[in-house]
């Protein structure tokens, strides 16, 4: 009998690839013989500890990046949308407060890590909205099913150093992996060594060496 496959992602909601990655992964979780592990981690940190710098910050790369997106989030069906002050939002205020919100529910309510995940790339990547300031996280958590009280706690729990240094541990042992950004899926199968694969373009490759079909970004419209 051959061990259980294990998909673990490695993502930032700051990433718009990593949310194509993230609902991708999300819709084959029950379609594949796997299971999949969400991994919060601080994609500013894998920048800096790998030498790295964002995509956009190259005029050219920039410029692709836009179109590119507009293509995938059609392909992908996905809501994404650049943020209309991308530098500002992106770069300047970045994610950190957010992912330590997110590790705090990974940690204390790992039911909503998806949901919380996705209501915050909606926010930042749809909805053109904050995702930094306690009151646009707490909207946040509530839009994902959390109660108030929950999530206000969890707030209140993203100072602790146990929840710093549980996103700092997901983040060094994504860099332990290989990271260089994000988002990056950690792949074990069948007790060989783990394989890791960047992007949100991998998974026909990743689909083979699983020995899964893969049906495209949409799966449920190829099984139509």
């Amino acid at each position: 009998m051959s061990r259980r496959k294990v998909l673990e992602l490695f993502y930032d909601v700051v990433s718009p690839y990593s949310w194509l990655g993230f609902e991708v992964i999300c819709r084959y979780r029950n379609i594949w013989n796997v299971d999949v592990r969400l991994r919060p981690g601080f994609l500013g940190g894998i920048m800096q500890a790998s030498g790295n710098s964002p995509p956009a910050m190259v005029p050219k790369k920039g410029a692709y990046m836009g179109k590119d997106l507009a293509r995938l989030a059609e392909f992908y069906e996905v809501p994404l949308r650049q943020p209309s002050d991308f530098y500002q939002v992106v770069i300047k205020k970045g994610s950190l407060s957010a992912m330590r919100f997110v590790t705090a529910v990974e940690m204390s309510h790992p039911e909503f890590l998806e949901k919380v995940s996705r209501e915050l790339w909606m926010r930042i990547w749809s909805e053109d909205k904050d995702i930094t300031e306690p009151d646009s996280i707490l909207e946040a958590a509530k839009k994902a099913g959390m109660s108030e009280d929950q999530a206000k706690r969890l707030i209140e729990s993203t100072a602790l150093p146990e929840v710093k240094n549980k996103l700092k541990q997901n983040t060094d042992e994504a860099l332990k992996h290989g990271a260089f950004g994000m988002p990056m899926i950690v792949a074990h199968i069948d007790g060989k060594k783990p394989q890791m694969y960047f992007g949100s373009d991998r998974f026909e490759l990743l689909a083979h060496q699983l020995g899964e079909k893969w049906l495209g970004p949409v799966p449920q419209k190829s099984r139509l």
